[in-house]
């Protein structure tokens, strides 16, 4: 169930209720004039992915890419 709260008592212990919302994970709506003004709710973490292996599947190598090509590069002049 979602904890419903003032603003003037969301401004007075902002800091421990985002602690709360951190550890318990349940959302919070901050109402002003007893209309629903904002929600806080904790941070969805997403594992971070290692870029080896980032395109696994995605990329489609056509051809030799590995054989030297007989074209003169601007640098080797």
């Amino acid at each position: 169930m979602t904890k419903i709260m003032k603003a003037s008592e969301f401004k007075a212990k902002c800091l421990a209720v985002m602690d709360e919302v951190a550890s318990t994970r349940e959302a919070v709506v901050v109402t002003k004039n007893g209309v629903p003004l904002v929600e806080l709710v904790p941070l969805q973490n997403k594992p971070k992915r290692d870029l080896i292996g980032l395109f696994k599947g995605d990329l489609v190598i056509k051809g030799d890419i590995i054989s030297p090509i007989d074209v003169e590069w601007d640098a080797e002049r």
